[in-house]
Formats: structure tokens, sequence, C-alpha cells
């Protein structure tokens, strides 16, 4: 097995578990949390691209990431769900959104030679 895919897998795990932190964080520590939150994300999303050198390395923990939080905002039909519908909750989205694209388009440091 190619030791990026494994990169790539534990990558979206790890974006998985950062959505779902973050989504209940920041409302519990609002502003702390909301802050928290999206340090923990760009953490993720940066780290990916650094760790695997490529744009997949950002892509795999942002949609595990995006999916995760799109999940937890749908809730139930009884009405419970984790997003109460406030403007942190839209920070914390639009916000990972953003920086996901970021660090997309962080350019490249170049390698050192051997």
């Amino acid at each position: 097995m190619n030791i990026r895919i494994v990169w790539y897998v534990v990558l979206a795990v790890l974006g998985a578990l950062v959505g779902v932190a973050g989504s209940i964080a920041q409302p519990a520590w609002f502003p702390g949390g909301l802050a928290l939150a999206l340090l923990a994300t760009a953490a993720v999303f940066y780290g990916g691209l650094r760790a695997t050198d490529t744009q997949l390395g950002i892509v795999a923990p942002g949609a595990a990431w995006l999916v995760a939080v799109v999940f937890l905002s749908l809730g139930r039909p009884e009405g419970d769900g984790v997003f109460g519908g406030g403007v942190g909750e839209m920070i914390y989205l639009l916000g990972g959104m953003g920086i996901a694209v970021m660090c997309a388009t962080v350019g490249r440091l170049p390698r050192p030679a051997p």
C-alpha cells in the first residue's frame, strides 16, 4: 500500500474528528472555543499540506471536516441539533471553508537540497 494513501485516510479521520470537536467546542466556550476550533481546523489542513506535499493533503481532511459539520448541522426530526443557528456557527462553517481555501492556495516552499 502506498504511504500517501495511508496519510490521506489518517488526515480524513483527523478532519472529521476536528469537525466534530469544533462543532461541540465552539458554542460551549464562545468566543474562545470558536478561536480554538478554527485554529485546530487550520492546523489539520496546513499539516496535511506539509505532510503529503500535495493539494490532496488538504482535500482529504477538508472534505471529511465539511461532511462532519454539515451532518451535525442537519439535526434530527425531533429538532435536536448541535448547531443552534447563531453567528458563531456561521463563522465556524465559513471560516473553516475559508481556511481550507487559504491552505490550498499557499505557495509551496522549495525543498532544501540533500
